[in-house]
């Protein structure tokens, strides 16, 4: 089994690439990014040399994913979501660093949310759509607006649990206590 990509997809030759990951339309994988197994990689998406993809990853269509960044394994990146790789950008720097984003396992970022460098998403997380996100965000989180701000809790299934903790959907529940440590927790 391999990958497979578009042929309008620029794949370059030391990218790695794992088992089963599709590659669509004009995407950009640079030399020295890595994408797990099973990934799927939207119309048009730039993923930077340096950029880590765990497996399962879906990144919906016009999203970049630049050095620093690292998705972990199962995350969901929604239509045209920005992520950024440096607090103080100025074009005429060549000393400028790169600060890392971490977006934990499972988590989900919504359609045209804007990560800010430097920040940690924690597992099962959900980062509404049009969210910017300034600092860090709790595993299982909701957040939404701008900035971001903390509206509720979210079970692994995706769906909004309740003040118990109860996700209605799938039955699933949760310590709201250990939530609130920032304690991922799968029951």
């Amino acid at each position: 089994m391999s990958f497979w990509a578009h042929e309008s997809a620029f794949v370059e030759p030391g990218a790695v690439i794992g088992d089963g990951t599709r590659i669509w339309h004009l995407a950009q994988v640079r030399d020295g990014c890595r994408i797990g197994n099973n990934c799927n990689i939207g119309k048009n998406c730039y993923l930077d040399a340096g950029a880590s993809i765990g497996s399962g990853v879906k990144i919906q269509n016009n999203v970049s994913v630049y050095s620093g960044v690292t998705l972990e394994d199962d995350v969901f990146v929604g239509p045209s979501a920005v992520f950024t790789n440096d607090h103080f950008p100025r074009a005429f720097d060549p000393d400028w660093k790169i600060s890392e984003t971490l977006v934990c396992r499972g988590a989900s970022i919504g359609a045209n949310a804007t990560v800010v460098c430097g920040h940690t998403i924690g597992s099962f997380a959900m980062v509404g759509a049009g969210t910017v996100v300034t600092k860090d965000v709790l595993p299982h989180a909701l957040v939404v607006g701008n900035p971001a701000r903390q509206v509720g809790w979210v079970c692994k299934c995706g769906c909004r649990l309740d003040e118990k903790g109860l996700c209605s959907v799938c039955g699933r529940s949760y310590d709201p206590a250990r939530l609130a440590l920032g304690e991922a927790v799968e029951p």
